[in-house]
C-alpha cells in the first residue's frame, strides 16, 4: 500500500504541494536521494548520472514528479553537476538565499515538495541567454526521455 500523499493547494512559496511525513520520504527515496532532497546534502561532483548526458527529455524532481528543467536549456558547464540556464516554467523552482558553509549563495528548491536540488549562480560568463547556471544534483532529477 503506497503511504498517503497531501497534496494541498500551493499557497505561495511557504506551503508545498506535496506533503509527505518524513518516514514517508525515507520510504520512497533512496539514501542518497533522502540526503540532497530532503536535508540539502551535495552529491560528489562528477558522480552523477546526469552530468554528461545529453539525452533529450524533461528533468523532473525525483521526489515529486514535478517538472523542473528541460533538456534544451541544459548545458556543459564543466563544474561536475548537470547545469541548466532556465527552469522549464518559472514557477516550477523556489529561490532560496543560502548562507550556510560561510557563503552566500541562492538555492534551489522544487516549488511542488521543497526538495533541494542544488544553487543557482549568476555572471560566470556562460554564453547562454540568462546568464544563470542552475547547478543541480543528478540524484534530485529523473530524466524523462522524449519520443
Amino acid at each position: 500500500m503506497e503511504p498517503a500523499t497531501n497534496t494541498t493547494p500551493h499557497a505561495g512559496t511557504d506551503t508545498p504541494r506535496v506533503v509527505k511525513s518524513d518516514e514517508q520520504w525515507r520510504a520512497e527515496l533512496d539514501p542518497a536521494a533522502y540526503a540532497v532532497l530532503r536535508k540539502a546534502a551535495t552529491e560528489r561532483p562528477f558522480t552523477g548520472e546526469y552530468n554528461d548526458t545529453d539525452t533529450e527529455g524533461v528533468y523532473e524532481c525525483r521526489g515529486c514528479g514535478a517538472e523542473l528543467f528541460r533538456s534544451t536549456t541544459k548545458f556543459a558547464s564543466h563544474c561536475g553537476w548537470p547545469s541548466f540556464y532556465d527552469p522549464a516554467d518559472s514557477d516550477a523552482v523556489i529561490l532560496r538565499k543560502d548562507t550556510s558553509l560561510g557563503m552566500v549563495r541562492v538555492e534551489v528548491l522544487c516549488a511542488s515538495c521543497h526538495g533541494h536540488l542544488g544553487h543557482v549562480f549568476e555572471g560566470e560568463g556562460y554564453g547562454t541567454p540568462t546568464d544563470q547556471r542552475y547547478c543541480i544534483n543528478s540524484v534530485a532529477l529523473r530524466l524523462v526521455p522524449t519520443e
